[in-house]
């Protein structure tokens, strides 16, 4: 006898098995949607079993081919004979609701997993002396019983083209339209068309050159343009009031240097005001910051997971870095240990339907080629040639300019210094190279005008313009008289 205490419908159980039996239209789809453990009663577990043993091998299911499998396993006597298959056929007048029938089904063996996962998280949680492994394990256990309540089917291609036709026509009459997120970069943008749900997007750079800056300045500029967007940010470097000063400064085009140093208002007396207003401006955005060191991709995963449920959206995902990060799983070499990160950071990217941004380390070898001036090419990702394979864009930051003898640019922080993108690998595009800005005094990327470029640049190329340059428009200074500041700001609770 089953478990009284457990979940369970024995009708609707009877009532699913009935269905297979007398109807072979809808076979398929049941036994497609079913597995063993949805049932709860053991004979129902066999003979579904022996059900789905017909359907693989193409065999008609009824009565007696049904009898015939059951018979040749030793199972009939078990299940209770001809009688009680007999009697699954006679339990509902027709097949007409069978979609009901699986539902409450389907219901009660969810339940059920619920049930034991719990005792499983129980029984870990007692034995284990590590509380973030513990917790690790509880996640994984209870959105791995999500994950197989929500899978996806087999559906045909033509339910997508109705889709397609109608992004191909807005990009027809629309040459600026992007069918990905606008990330505020307008050669980044034109060269990828935005950032794509599903995509894994590996930043790379060697160590002071922005990748961190980057990443943050895409999720500001999405931010200030979509007061709803909501975006996860997995800082395994940087604390959260770190992050939050720069964005500040970079919102409030604000010196960071003189903010830190306390000479604001020395040298800029509308600076503290701007700062202020930035402030208020991204509190009133969905920026979600996890600063915790220690981070797998699963961790990752079920936090996002979290999020989106709760907020009901998720627009994007940065994690950084990823050489930071722990593998779910014990590698015997880093190597692996990568290798599982990148993959299983390709696998949440889809899983959450979302673009997911992953900065990365540079090997040692970039600094080593042409005297320290060579640019980076994919075999540099550092550790894993995974991370090349399982992204669908790689985008490296480079700095060009010369370096002084103790490894600093020559233009200095304060200074607007080159920068160039090189996307060398574009799975839906091509790829390329341009150049931004980098101000380092306000900690933020811009797009590149010539006008705004490093004196020595315009010198040596005075003859170009800003597309001969390939670049955008510059972008437009920041004004707080401009903003839009909402009087109640953010007060909503992170999940974090």
């Amino acid at each position: 006898m089953p478990n009284q205490n457990m979940p369970y419908n024995l009708e609707a159980e009877r009532s699913v098995l009935g269905c297979i039996l007398i109807d072979q239209v809808i076979q398929a789809d049941i036994i497609g949607e079913l597995r063993e453990d949805d049932f709860l009663v053991p004979s129902h577990k066999k003979i579904f079993s022996a059900m789905r043993e017909l359907a693989n091998v193409d065999q008609q299911i009824d009565i007696i081919t049904l009898a015939d499998n059951l018979q040749k396993n030793g199972k009939l006597e078990d299940v209770g004979g001809i009688a009680y298959l007999t009697l699954l056929t006679t339990v509902i007048p027709s097949s007409a609701n069978y979609k009901q029938y699986l539902d409450l089904v389907l219901r009660d063996g969810v339940l059920r997993r619920l049930i034991s996962g719990s005792n499983k998280i129980i029984e870990n949680a007692s034995n284990s002396k590590d509380s973030n492994s513990s917790l690790d394990f509880a996640q994984k256990t209870i959105f791995d019983i999500a994950e197989q309540k929500d899978k996806h089917n087999l559906e045909p291609i033509g339910n997508s083209f109705p889709e397609v036709m109608d992004i191909f026509e807005r990009l027809e009459k629309d040459k600026n339209f992007l069918t990905g997120l606008n990330t505020g970069f307008t050669e980044f943008d034109r060269m990828t068309n935005g950032l794509h749900k599903g995509n894994l997007i590996i930043i790379a750079a060697r160590p002071s050159v922005g990748k961190t800056t980057f990443a943050m300045n895409i999720a500001e500029n999405i931010a200030l343009k979509d007061e709803k967007a909501v975006i996860a940010v997995f800082a395994l470097e940087m604390t959260k009031l770190e992050l939050a000063q720069r964005m500040a400064c970079s919102v409030g085009n604000v010196s960071m240097d003189d903010a830190m140093k306390g000479k604001l208002s020395e040298k800029d007396p509308d600076s503290l005001s701007r700062l202020w207003e930035a402030s208020k401006l991204m509190n009133s955005r969905r920026i979600y910051v996890d600063e915790s060191s220690i981070q797998t991709p699963q961790s990752v995963l079920n936090k996002c997971r979290r999020l989106k449920a709760q907020m009901g959206r998720l627009d994007l995902v940065i994690v950084d870095h990823m050489q930071l990060m722990d593998s779910t799983e014990q590698k015997e070499s880093r190597q692996q240990q990568i290798t599982d990160i990148s993959r299983r950071l390709k696998t949440a990217a889809k899983e959450l339907d979302v673009p997911l941004i992953a900065l990365s380390q540079l090997s040692r070898q970039v600094a080593n080629r042409n005297g320290g001036k060579g640019r980076p090419v994919l075999s540099d990702l550092r550790e894993s040639g995974a991370i090349e394979q399982d992204a669908d864009v790689v985008a490296f930051l480079h700095r060009p300019e010369e370096k002084t003898e103790e490894g600093e640019n020559s233009s200095g922080r304060q200074a607007t210094e080159m920068r160039e993108v090189l996307i060398e690998k574009n799975r839906n595009g091509k790829t390329g190279n341009f150049n931004v800005l980098f101000k380092g005094m306000y900690v933020k990327f811009v797009n590149f005008t010539m006008q705004q470029a490093p004196e020595k640049y315009r010198r040596e190329n005075a003859s170009k313009g800003d597309d001969d340059a390939r670049t955008a428009v510059e972008k437009v200074p920041f004004n707080p008289d401009d903003l839009d500041v909402p009087d109640d700001v953010n007060d909503e609770e992170s999940p974090f």
